[in-house]
């Protein structure tokens, strides 16, 4: 009897483990086709700059630990492990040891040391590398190396995102890949392919046209269950959006409030819409674009800025641009923080108070309607992308308004690289812009703060003011009890100062094949989990059948 039950239950386990393989094949497999108005430009982690590319490195390469679903940043237990299965604080919390899983493979086939995490530092922090965000790194003083597997972060001081920023500021780079290239010719040379430990690896890049990567079948946090994703590089959003209708592509993530009617006339095509995590701006350049050492002649002065803030309805923008599906800033930020209050205002709009302020300041109308001062017209160049409709249409309102105002606004439109390019150089009057804040508000000390002007940072605009950067520092390392009356009190300073006008802040809205079954999806960036995206075999393609996994 025992020896019949024995069996029975060997059978059982056996078959148990068939049905676990046999769904684990079904979930296994397939294509996901993703529309992108960007070519990534880079894959270079720290070179990084646009969100396609921060979609492709974040699959081919590991953080330590990442932001888990809920945004909380200062909850450890939140956190996703990548490359970390475990950390140890030091009793003075000035340290933090990460054991690395000792099982993590780079995709070459090498072992994954502790020796990559103290290059992946050194290398982000290096100025002659002078990564997008090396500011975030200022309170690391140094990663050492305990053992192969133990990499230790030490701190210059406590504060609330210690974790995060030794965890999830970084992926980790193979330095026995880069290590001989001499940091300051990483921006000089052509990069060799990109090789990480993550759940995807990089197959081809077409530049301009396409981007695959493919799972990577023996990595350590499992096979991604999708067998390959290409971001595919459409130019036009008309393009994009006529793609997805027709199932040319699986995902496009730039939808707009128009485009709704007419995908929802198509079965095969879900909605999701997130809490936004980007905002658009209208920037100043606070320096003259022909020698960035002086001020600029219109936008050095505050209360011009400030007056034509006021000649500016931000509310009616948005409805004309995105119906319901965005609302005006409150600051630099977005409401989808914890530490972002909802009621804090920027400078109102008062056509009338606008236009009396600009009269003060001596600028007064011609005989045309245009305002001159000492010989010389209130008229400047605002650039944008020629890629982004939403900021086309808000570029056609603004030149309406600030043409009511008395300001002459030449607009041009070009690609997104050359405008980048453009105030890179500080070769710029104004600009529409737009950042997608990371999973805290961190960015924002890059972005606009004194830290961020150069090369290390995208304060395009060269704002400045000490008080600013004193009380943004404040509320960046500030306990969560306290952090959002500090990021108010910062928030009201740069608003008070008008470097930029900000215009919306938009809900993000993906249209996702029905086919294509998804993940967890984070607030700020809907790849979390791609590696766990599947398509069931009875709904897919030709295009699934391609095999993709190495």
């Amino acid at each position: 009897m025992r020896v019949a039950v024995a069996i029975f239950l060997a059978v059982l386990v056996a078959g148990c483990k068939e049905s676990a393989r046999e769904k684990a094949a079904a979930e296994t497999g397939g294509t996901l086709v993703i529309a992108t108005l960007d070519d990534p430009e880079t894959l270079f982690p720290p070179f990084v700059t646009n969100t396609s590319a921060k979609q492709i490195t974040e699959q081919i390469y590991d953080y330590l630990a990442d932001v888990g679903p809920s945004l909380d940043t200062r909850n450890e237990k939140d956190y996703r492990r990548e490359l970390a299965d475990g950390w140890r604080w030091s009793t003075d919390s000035m340290s933090i040891s990460f054991h690395l899983n000792p099982r993590a493979r780079w995709h070459d086939g090498k072992k994954v040391i502790a020796a990559d995490v103290r290059f992946t530092y050194a290398v982000n922090k290096s100025p002659v590398v002078a990564g997008r965000y090396v500011s975030s790194l200022d309170n690391i003083d140094s990663v050492t190396v305990a053992d192969s597997v133990t990499a230790v972060f030490w701190f210059h001081r406590r504060n609330p995102t210690q974790f995060l920023d030794a965890a999830a500021q970084l992926l980790i780079l193979p330095s026995h890949q880069l290590e001989k290239i001499p940091l300051a010719r990483l921006r000089q040379i052509v990069l060799p392919p990109p090789v990480g430990s993550g759940r995807f690896r990089f197959r081809r890049w077409n530049k301009g046209v396409d981007v695959e990567i493919v799972a990577d079948s023996a990595n350590y946090r499992g096979r991604a269950k999708l067998d390959r994703v290409i971001w595919s590089v459409t130019a036009e959003f008309t393009a994009a959006v006529a793609r997805l209708a027709r199932g040319d592509a699986d995902l496009f993530d730039g939808l707009r409030p128009e485009d709704m009617s007419e995908l929802a006339r198509r079965p095969n095509v879900r909605i999701r819409s997130l809490p936004g995590m980007a905002y658009s701006f209208l920037r100043f350049n606070l320096r003259d674009p022909g020698d960035t050492a002086r001020p600029h002649p219109l936008f050095a002065e505050r209360d011009l800025r400030r007056a034509l803030a006021m000649s500016i309805d931000r509310n009616a923008i948005v409805r004309s641009v995105f119906d319901t599906f965005a609302t005006v800033p409150v600051g630099p930020t977005v409401r989808a923080f914890p530490t972002t209050d909802p009621r804090l205002a920027q400078i109102p709009f008062d056509s009338a108070r606008g236009a009396r302020l600009l009269d003060s300041l001596g600028w007064i109308r011609n005989s045309g309607g245009v305002r001159v001062k000492n010989g010389r017209e209130l008229g400047f160049r605002m650039i944008l992308s020629s890629q982004s409709l939403n900021r086309i249409k808000m570029s056609v309102l603004l030149q309406e308004r600030l043409d009511r105002a008395g300001a002459r606004v030449n607009v041009d439109r070009m690609e997104s690289s050359a405008q980048t390019a453009k105030e890179e150089r500080g070769d710029f009057d104004a600009s529409i812009g737009a950042w997608t804040m990371p999973s805290s508000p961190d960015a924002t000390r890059d972005a606009w703060s004194s830290t961020g002007i150069g090369k290390n940072g995208v304060n395009y605009g060269a704002y400045t003011n000490p008080r600013f950067d004193a009380l943004l520092d404040s509320a960046l390392s500030s306990d969560a009890a306290h952090a959002r009356n500090k990021f108010s009190a910062a928030y009201e300073v740069i608003n008070d100062d008008a470097p930029a006008v900000w215009l919306a802040e938009p809900r993000k809205i993906l249209g996702i094949h029905s086919r294509i079954r998804t993940s967890q999806i984070r607030p700020d960036a809907w790849w979390f989990s791609l590696a766990d995206w599947w398509i069931p075999p009875t709904v897919r393609v030709l295009r699934d059948r391609i095999p993709g996994s190495n």
